[in-house]
């Protein structure tokens, strides 16, 4: 069996509004750049911009949307699905990695154009619809706040068609950070497809007293539970967590395996651990 991971990203540049000197307004107009969509692989499809990522997994029977960018992005991906033939109403179902301004920011527009049901963790819940999490009073950027419909427990199964996703719980970047799972076929083989909930830290507190306790533990499980994980492909929620353009420039140039890295989840991984463990070792002053 191929084993296929779709990842997303932790925030590409930094926390999602408290870092110093950042002009946003900026890096929002690079992140909202158009993307032409595109397959990715069977009936998981890029729909994003040039610099946030959402993806649409497709049946006849409806379709599933996961993330919807920043307010600004909803258009955009709007936009894409319609380009690659998809009717809007066919959307049924919304999905969000977590509850971070960038990435549930047009959540709220592409409710109201699908008409779809959002599905999010317990723990992201609040923050969606209030349209920012209460233990972060650093991040000063909101979100349009959306209704969740349903909250999903792990290990839940999302069915929809012939898809069927499992919701896993990977806290830690937020309290209700989730992943999912799920099975693409390939000719005569079976795709296994993981999005994993974002990994860096972003200025996320790690000691206790700051309304998140379990963060570092949290982040500890999450880090376990995905190196349990097989993948050849890791996707991301940012273009440069992933050398999108790269990829999409390779597959373009008839390149069917641009995607496929078998060693580039455990490098994620690697290389996120170990930005944790400094960060935390810094706000533990040590």
């Amino acid at each position: 069996m191929i084993r296929i991971l779709l990842a997303t990203s932790a925030l590409g540049l930094a926390s999602p509004g408290m870092a110093q000197g950042t002009d946003w307004a900026k890096v929002r107009t690079e992140w909202n750049q158009p993307m032409a969509p595109f397959r990715i692989l069977g009936n998981v499809h890029y729909v994003g911009t040039a610099g946030i990522s959402a993806y649409l997994i497709t049946s006849p029977q409806g379709h599933i949307l996961i993330d919807g960018g920043m307010p600004e992005s909803a258009s955009l991906i709007a936009a894409n699905i319609e380009k690659l033939g998809f009717k809007l109403t066919d959307v049924k179902i919304l999905l969000i990695n977590h509850a971070h301004w960038d990435h549930d920011g047009g959540l709220a527009e592409l409710k109201r154009r699908t008409g779809a049901r959002l599905l999010a963790s317990a723990g992201d819940t609040a923050a969606l619809e209030a349209g920012r999490a209460d233990y972060r009073p650093d991040i000063s950027i909101s979100a349009p706040p959306v209704k969740v419909d349903a909250q999903l427990k792990d290990g839940e199964e999302i069915r929809l068609g012939t898809n069927t996703l499992v919701a896993h719980l990977t806290p830690g970047h937020t309290k209700g950070c989730t992943s999912f799972t799920m099975q693409v076929p390939s000719g005569g083989d079976s795709l296994t497809v993981l999005f994993a909930c974002s990994l860096t830290v972003a200025d996320q507190p790690l000691t206790p007293g700051h309304g998140y306790d379990a963060a570092a533990a949290d982040f500890r499980a999450t880090f376990a539970k995905l190196r349990a994980t097989q993948a050849d492909v890791f996707l991301s929620f940012h273009a440069e967590q992933f050398d999108l353009p790269a990829k999409r420039a390779k597959q373009l140039g008839g390149d069917t395996q641009a995607f496929v890295d078998p060693a580039e989840l455990a490098r994620r991984l690697d290389a996120a651990q170990k930005a944790f463990d400094v960060e935390l070792r810094r706000q533990q002053g040590r």
